[in-house]
């Protein structure tokens, strides 16, 4: 059964950056694509980034675009979400999630129910 783990958020100020990391593990035939969701204070989850299994498709949804960066080391089982230029708008505690059963191989669209396998969530927090 897939599993996944966020690591990597925190504190910044504004104009920081961080890398949040999402491990991997459980599954069997194919690699997931991992999608990364943002929920703010108060807010319902947003959709972020999205990856695919071989990372040949990705997506970086606004207003994210530009200033984060999704990658992925299937050799490490790990997907990385480089968040640059960081505003207090951004906090929140962010999901990665997995997908090996239904789009694996793209990215194009991406919404919550296409991922079976959430992880716990990470704060990320960015406030002067």
């Amino acid at each position: 059964q897939l599993q996944v783990v966020e690591s990597g958020g925190g504190s910044v100020q504004p104009g920081g950056s961080l890398r949040l990391s999402c491990a991997y593990s459980g599954f069997t035939v194919r690699s997931p694509a991992i999608g990364w969701f943002r929920q703010a204070p108060g807010k319902d989850r947003e959709a972020v980034s999205c990856i695919s299994n071989t990372g040949a498709s990705e997506k970086t949804l606004d207003p994210w675009k530009g200033r984060f960066t999704i990658s992925r080391d299937n050799a490490k089982n790990t997907v990385y979400l480089q968040m640059t230029g960081l505003q207090p708008e951004d906090t929140g505690i962010y999901y990665c999630a997995g997908d090996t059963d239904t789009f694996p191989n793209y990215c194009g669209v991406f919404t919550a129910d296409r991922f079976a396998a959430w992880g716990q969530g990470i704060q990320v927090t960015v406030s002067s």
